[in-house]
Formats: C-alpha cells, sequence, structure tokens
C-alpha cells in the first residue's frame, strides 16, 4: 500500500475497504462520496497519500481527470471543490477533490 493504514481513501484504493470506483488509472482514483446532499458526489484520489497542499502542487493530471469526468457525469455543468482545513470542514488527511452536479447547485451561500 502506498498510504497509511489509518487513512480510508488508501484502504479503498487498496480494496481493502468497499468504494465505488468510477474511474482508475496509475496515478488517480475517483470514487463515489457516501455524502449525498447533490446527486452526483465524487471524489478524485491522487493514488500516493499526499496532503491536500501537496496534491495542489501536483495538480495537472488530477486537474484532467476531474473535469473530464465530471463533463461525463454531470454534462450541464458540475462544481470542483477543495476543503482545506477545520474551518472548511476537510475530514481526510489524504489529498483530494470534490466533483459536485447532477443538479442546478445555486448560488454560493
Amino acid at each position: 500500500m502506498t498510504g497509511s493504514q489509518d487513512c480510508v481513501f488508501c484502504r479503498i484504493i487498496a480494496r481493502q475497504e468497499p468504494g465505488t470506483i468510477r474511474y482508475e488509472d496509475g496515478d488517480v482514483v475517483v470514487i463515489e462520496n457516501k455524502l449525498r446532499w447533490a446527486p452526483i458526489m465524487l471524489l478524485v484520489l491522487p493514488r500516493r497519500h499526499v496532503t491536500q497542499q501537496e496534491m495542489w502542487r501536483e495538480m495537472a493530471r488530477i486537474g484532467q481527470v476531474a473535469v473530464e469526468v465530471g463533463k461525463q457525469a454531470c454534462p450541464n455543468g458540475f462544481r470542483l471543490l477543495s476543503n482545506f482545513g477545520a474551518d472548511a470542514m476537510q475530514s481526510q488527511d489524504h489529498g483530494h477533490l470534490h466533483i459536485i452536479g447532477g443538479t442546478f447547485l445555486g448560488p454560493y451561500a
């Protein structure tokens, strides 16, 4: 395993914990988010365990996959979201990007 035994995302990537994988290649995995406050909620994960900051420093491939999967899953539009730290409600240390869509999302709060 390339990450931490304590990391749920690393365990899903390693097939040690259940998760619905929608896309994967040698560098990036896209899984369905368990949260359901929008019809489409996907998580784009670097296969390697990195922090949010490290992920953003290496964003090229992750961003490319996020846009392509987002366009396929949400042809009428989607949001890409990334949380940094407790005040932003980041719940996992493993860097990740949210794809949110499948409905009109309305204005920002």
